[in-house]
């Protein structure tokens, strides 16, 4: 019974020391990584040569929450991809969790909304893991310096979930304008709201 307990102990110590991944945070230097594209070629960061940055959104098919976003995810893409912060979605969930977001309803969903941007798909999910958004959407904005990709914000992108057009603070705009000014982001964080993320065990 004593060497019972003293297992237990040991056990339990060692689960309270292992570490919490809670992933990437701002100021953290983000690896590269390479996923398929629902064009079905692979994809790298580094594939994008003119970028000073990246607005890396972790968005999927079923969410409400991410269907209310899609137009804004649109506008985001077309007013700074131009100017060097590019959109790159990245579908979260794991189709084996939900059906509806495997990669061929990624290519239909890409379809019917006209993304003119990447939407990755990380079967895998190792690069969900050592991002780990945690609600669709979620956003990462990766600033390009001398020291590698660095996050510069993490969070929501307005503070209007249901209508943009009523939003009065526009997260992602504010911290990419910050950045293209050679500005240190002003907010840097702020909690996404939407649908929680479908991860299966590993």
């Amino acid at each position: 019974m004593k060497k019972l307990i003293q297992l237990l102990v040991v056990s339990i110590t060692a689960i309270a020391a292992m570490p919490v991944n809670d992933g990437y945070q701002v100021g953290d230097t983000v690896n590269d990584f390479k996923l398929k594209n629902v064009d079905g070629k692979m994809l790298s960061l580094a594939d994008f040569k003119d970028a000073k940055g990246f607005i890396i959104i972790f968005d999927c098919n079923t969410c409400p929450m991410s269907r209310a976003y899609s137009s804004r995810i649109i506008a985001l893409n077309k007013k700074y991809a131009s100017q060097g912060f590019p959109v790159v979605l990245i579908n979260p969930n794991s189709a084996e969790l939900v059906p509806e977001e495997s990669f061929s309803e990624m290519k239909a969903h890409a379809k019917e909304h006209g993304y003119d941007f990447p939407y990755l798909y990380d079967e895998s999910q190792d690069v969900i893991r050592k991002f780990n958004p945690t609600n669709t959407p979620h956003t990462f904005i990766l600033s390009k310096t001398i020291n590698g990709l660095k996050v510069a914000y993490i969070g929501a992108i307005d503070n209007n979930s249901r209508d943009g057009s009523k939003a009065d603070k526009h997260f992602v705009e504010e911290a990419v304008n910050e950045l293209l000014a050679g500005k240190a982001v002003t907010v840097t964080k702020t909690r996404a709201i939407g649908c929680t993320v479908k991860i299966k065990n590993s």
